[in-house]
């Protein structure tokens, strides 16, 4: 028997509350929580906001996924964005000063999904193919097509902050080995 804690959060079961339709990406945010908590954690401020060859830092990467989800999710709602969303996504570029820790931005995913999880939970599935629009173009797309995209891309970086967080850790061993 495998022990669940050790598997990935699609070999889990379903979530509870959450209708089937949802389950995949429901799953998706669950195991992008897992692997920013899993290789990020442990990354100084120095190593969290550097930038390498061009690419985003880890840093970007964790406060781009939450605000991604947070105004995918808003879209979802049928609702535009606010002030805040605005500028929050304005912000995800630079680091700020004094810079978040890695804690402060895993706490802050943790939050953003667990709320993403109780929206996916509040919609039903005769709700999935309601048509909404996003950004100011208006695009179209539906409640399914916005839940999905949020957990999709949501890996996508993830896959990023997961690649870039083991160069800068073995960076930091690199650099602690040559002294």
């Amino acid at each position: 028997m495998t022990n669940n804690s050790l598997s990935e959060p699609w070999l889990r079961g379903p979530i509870a509350g959450i209708v089937p339709q949802l389950q995949p990406a429901a799953h998706a945010l669950l195991q992008v929580l897992e692997d920013c908590e899993r290789t990020a954690a442990g990354l100084d401020s120095a190593h969290l906001w550097t930038e390498l060859g061009g690419s985003a830092s880890v840093g970007f990467h964790l406060r781009h996924i939450s605000g991604s989800i947070d105004r995918l999710l808003t879209y979802a709602r049928g609702n535009s964005l606010n002030d805040a969303q605005k500028a929050a996504l304005t912000a995800e570029k630079t680091a700020g000063d004094p810079p978040p820790t890695s804690a402060d931005l895993l706490l802050s995913l943790r939050r953003t999904i667990e709320r993403a999880l109780e929206q996916f939970r509040a919609t039903p599935a005769t709700s999935l193919f309601d048509q909404r629009e996003v950004g100011r173009a208006k695009l179209p797309s539906t409640v399914l097509g916005l839940m999905f995209h949020a957990a999709e891309h949501a890996q996508r970086h993830t896959g990023q902050v997961v690649t870039t967080a083991k160069i800068m850790q073995g960076l930091r061993i690199g650099a602690s080995a040559a002294k």
